[in-house]
Order: C-alpha cells, then structure tokens, then sequence
C-alpha cells in the first residue's frame, strides 16, 4: 500500500506510522510527506526516515479551493492507495475529497461523533464527560463524521487539564492508527453503509472493537 501523509504539527503519529512500516506490520510505504506548516516538526521526522517530503505553502493561493486542487495535483503524481491526515490541521474542500474519494483516512481526538472539530480534549474536559478516547475514520464531506475504523476509549480524571488529557489519549493514537493502516493494506476493510467491518477479526469486551496487536 502507498501512503501519502498530510501534516501540519509535529508529527508523532507519523512517526508511530513510519515505526509500523519499518517493523513489516503494515504491508506498504509512505511516498510523500505534505506538510502545510514550513516548520512542522514532522518534517524532519520524515527526513530522518528518508522520506521525500515537501512544504506547499497555503499563502501562496486565494482560496481553499484553489489550495487543494494544488495538493490534489501533487497527491496524484504518487498514485497513492490512502491519504493519511496526520494532525493535518485545515479542513479539506469537497473537491478534494471526492478526488480521493473513500480513500482518506483521520484520526481524531475524541469519540465522534463527540466533541468534533478543534480542541477535542477540552470540549471533552469543559462538558464534564467521564470519558473520552480517539477514533480513525474515513473522511467525508461532513466534518468528523466518516465511517468510523477503530476507537480507542480514554477514562477522563477529576485532576485532568488539556495537556494530561491530550498526552493520555495520544498515546493510545499511536496505536489505533497504525493498526487501521495495517487493516487497510491488509485488504481486511470493508464498509457497508456507515458500517465498517475487520474481515477475520475477534470482537469483543467493550468497548466492542477488533482486537489490537501490539503497536
């Protein structure tokens, strides 16, 4: 499977992906690495991994649009399987989506349909949830609301603030992302309306997901 990867930040999940490949665990490669952010630290992360890498720079262009058909336009040039968002921080156009329609994965940090849209985890802390977690999901038009792939939930604790919160739920990031990714390049994905199906996965305990391995 060949992967390109958008980021905007610092680019941990990324990593956690790139740690994936290298460990033979997902069948694939990662071609390209697109950042938004001429500083992202991602970057480098993706330099040091010998990842070809590339800054396309928003303020150059008008609108959203015309933005995102330049990425789409440098996107396709790989012949890319899956677009990976990777803490990409800029909503995606329609026109953009449906060019690589159905093969656009997220992934988010809550439980969508809660909390969706920025600041997750402090939507999470100010509404006073119990729990919270993240999910990978497809991409659709509406915003973090695609089919979802896997989730992984976080207890919230009376002394949380955003950055414990945020560092608890990103570790478990680093593991339901690559194993969406393992799914996908192990042709083991199918999704039937909303629902997403592992082929071949035990299903079990709560709350009911496929069984994780050890990413």
């Amino acid at each position: 499977m060949n992967l390109v990867v958008l980021i905007s930040g610092r680019g941990t999940n990324l990593e956690a992906i790139i740690r994936g490949i290298n460990s033979k665990k997902i069948k694939g490669k990662i071609s390209l690495v697109i950042s938004n952010k001429k500083d992202a630290k991602g970057l480098k992360i993706a330099e040091k991994y010998g990842i070809k890498t590339e800054f396309i720079d928003p303020s150059l262009y008008k609108t959203r649009e015309e933005y995102d058909l330049k990425l789409a336009e440098r996107i396709k040039k790989e012949n890319p399987d899956l677009v990976v968002l990777a803490g990409y921080m800029r909503i995606l156009t329609d026109g953009f989506i449906d060019t690589f329609e159905n093969r656009i994965i997220n992934i988010h940090p809550s439980l969508i349909p809660a909390f969706q849209g920025l600041k997750a985890q402090k939507q999470a802390l100010e509404f006073g949830a119990k729990f919270t977690g993240c999910t990978v999901h497809f991409v659709t038009k509406e915003l973090d609301s695609g089919p979802i792939i896997v989730q992984a939930v976080v207890p919230v604790m009376p002394d949380d603030s955003e950055e414990t919160l945020s560092e608890r739920i990103l570790h478990y990031e680093h593991r339901i992302y690559p194993q969406a990714i393992k799914w996908l390049s192990d042709g083991r994905v199918q999704v039937k309306n909303r629902h997403v199906i592992v082929k071949g996965a035990k299903y079990g305990g709560l709350p009911v997901n496929p069984e994780l391995e050890d990413f």
